[in-house]
């Protein structure tokens, strides 16, 4: 048992929690890190070959959270009823240690540059009238160069495989030419193409486009990052995303960072430990510590702190702040508040096209990380002007393994029948010759999209549940019907026999039954105002300085990337300001 006070309290086992947790005992403080769900090691759960059971994993969801004991309720406009997500579908939070970092693909980008300064770079090219009525654009207050060391480290400690394009201001590769200046190159190589990613690179650049390598962290040799820790060359088997990798290849906190900070004595993990709330003194400035639930004896822990660290998943985050009372709850129609404010997802439509008989695709192969993906249009990448929305979109075939329920469950699409021979027959067709090609994309943040606490439903721990408020905007719909438009002249440049693109419907809703991404993000966004947002530039809560909310909670607006290298880079980024600053002299930091 850990002792009743330790220097800082690190709250959730993810990537976020288990960067804050280094960096923090590097600098000499006691950490106790709090994590809800099980224990998990890589030589336990990642066992051969039970960690590739599709059953247990994609369908039983066993590295995912238990949305029997808390979800979230969801609704899509503000006068009608949420109801509680209760069942996994639309998107996937995990639990345990590793967080949604033990079941994520890989898929290891940076940041766009002009997303971090989103509102001023779109009022400077197309004026204020432009950004649709209701739409809260905002910039993040830190620039790219100011993150670009960050970034450097964590693909170090990751073990992302990439080319990079231009280093130094040097073209040195055949990387993306729309992606920012870096300091160094990539720690491996780029991992290997399988076929389709290989016609879809051929085919993009056939007809005008810029294709890269995905920058992944599934490593494409051995390697030892600069915490000591070992990972394997990945072998495509199709078993990253929602798994837990047996190779020791993809990236995660529990191969990547856990196995030295287990070393540090300074370090204490807790499982099966329920958060409840973060303990203020009684001019709620200052955070004293947290209440949770030891899971296993069902009693009540108050643990004292001088520093508290909020890095659970995104909407975990938000829901600790407003059972705290961390910070002002937003209120959609006065638009004051900023807790929950700003909450975001993506935008993620599939198209697929059919390949001559000649043309094996063999979908089982793959890797999470892996694929050729373009960027011509995602960010700033293009004009905007004449198409009236606000985002982009990257594009990719990122082939990660397609394992035999989902293929059967999935059908073979088009207009074969829905069961007997003829659809067996599609199902093999589809599985042997097909393959699929995503538009990856932003979504904005809009007044009346946020998160509150439900005013009906509660957690098995007797707390009100956190409501989510989310529907597509007619801008998140154009933009996926332009760039998905973008897809044909590639799918027709390879040649297919037949295609069906996918993209958002004029009017459609968000339907929560559908699996879409786990990027979430937004509800505790950074900012340089606290009028609009819940932390500052280092992600600091403005209205209680010794807490620090990390996580992609902080992102104003979503973007076209996946989120967990710039989740990444944040989360070093305040470490190195709460190393640097904070800890020599405790209270507010001065924006810089």
């Amino acid at each position: 048992m850990c002792a009743k006070k330790v220097d800082a309290i690190v709250i959730g086992a993810g990537w976020a929690g288990s960067i804050l947790a280094k960096e923090l005992t590097e600098a000499g403080l006691s950490v106790v890190m709090l994590e809800r769900g099980d224990e998990r090691a890589t030589a336990v759960e990642g066992d051969y070959p039970s960690s590739i059971d599709e059953l247990r994993g994609a369908i039983r969801h066993r590295l995912f959270q238990n949305l029997s004991q808390s979800t979230v309720t969801i609704r899509n406009t503000l006068d009608q009823e949420a109801l509680p997500y209760r069942r996994l579908a639309a998107f996937l939070p995990g639990e345990g240690v590793g967080g949604a970092g033990l079941h994520w693909s890989g898929v290891h980008f940076r940041v766009a540059p002009d997303d971090l300064a989103l509102r001023t770079n779109v009022v400077a090219r197309y004026g204020k009238n432009f950004i649709p009525e209701g739409m809260n654009l905002q910039d993040y207050g830190v620039t790219y160069e100011e993150l670009e060391p960050f970034f450097d480290k964590a693909e170090k400690v990751f073990g992302t495989s990439g080319e990079p394009y231009t280093i130094n201001g040097k073209v040195v590769g055949n990387g993306n030419r729309f992606a920012p200046d870096r300091s160094d190159a990539f720690p491996l190589p780029a991992m290997g193409e399988v076929y389709s990613a290989s016609l879809f690179r051929s085919a993009a650049a056939n007809v005008g486009y810029h294709p890269y390598a995905l920058p992944a962290a599934n490593a494409s040799a051995q390697y030892t990052n600069p915490y000591g820790v070992q990972m394997g060359p990945c072998n495509f088997c199709g078993y990253c995303s929602g798994y837990d990798c047996y190779m020791y290849s993809k990236a995660s906190p529990n191969v990547n960072i856990l196995p030295a900070l287990r070393q540090d004595k300074k370090f204490t993990l807790i499982t099966k430990a329920h958060v409840l709330k973060v303990n203020l003194d009684a001019d709620k400035k200052k955070a004293t510590g947290v209440s949770y639930l030891d899971l296993r004896t069902k009693k009540q822990v108050e643990l004292d702190a001088d520093l508290v660290i909020i890095s659970a998943f995104q909407f975990h985050n938000v829901h600790l702040m407003l059972l705290s009372g961390i910070g002002q709850p937003y209120d959609p129609k006065q638009n004051t508040g900023t807790v929950g404010r700003n909450f975001v997802y993506q935008t993620i439509t599939t198209s697929r096209a059919w390949l001559s008989p000649k043309q094996y695709t063999n979908l089982f192969v793959g890797a999470g990380g892996a694929g050729v993906a373009i960027d011509d249009f995602n960010s700033m990448n293009f004009d905007h002007g004449p198409l009236g929305f606000v985002g982009g979109s990257p594009v990719w075939v990122n082939q990660a393994g397609v394992k035999p329920i989902a293929a059967a469950v999935g059908g073979p699409g088009g207009k074969a029948p829905t069961w007997g021979e003829g659809y067996k027959e599609a199902m093999v067709d589809t599985y042997r010759h097909s393959l699929t090609i995503d538009a990856h994309g932003s979504n904005m943040a809009y007044r009346d999209v946020y998160l509150d606490l439900d005013p009906t439903y509660s957690n098995a721990y007797g707390q009100p549940l956190l409501r989510m408020t989310f529907n597509w905007k007619d801008n998140d719909i154009r933009m996926n019907q332009y760039v998905v438009g973008k897809i044909e002249p590639i799918i027709k440049a390879m040649g297919a026999t037949r295609y069906s693109l996918g993209m958002l419907k004029d009017g459609e809703v968000f339907d929560t039954r559908r699996y879409q991404t786990t990027h979430l993000g937004g509800g505790a966004i950074m900012g340089t105002d606290p009028k609009t947002s819940c932390v500052n530039r280092y992600l600091q809560s403005w209205d209680v300085s010794n807490v620090f909310v990390i996580g992609a909670s902080a992102f104003p607006q979503g973007m076209g990337y996946n989120p967990t290298g710039m989740v990444a880079a944040l989360a070093y980024w305040a470490a190195y300001h709460i190393r640097t600053t904070y800890l020599k002299n405790p209270g507010p930091m001065v924006q810089a």
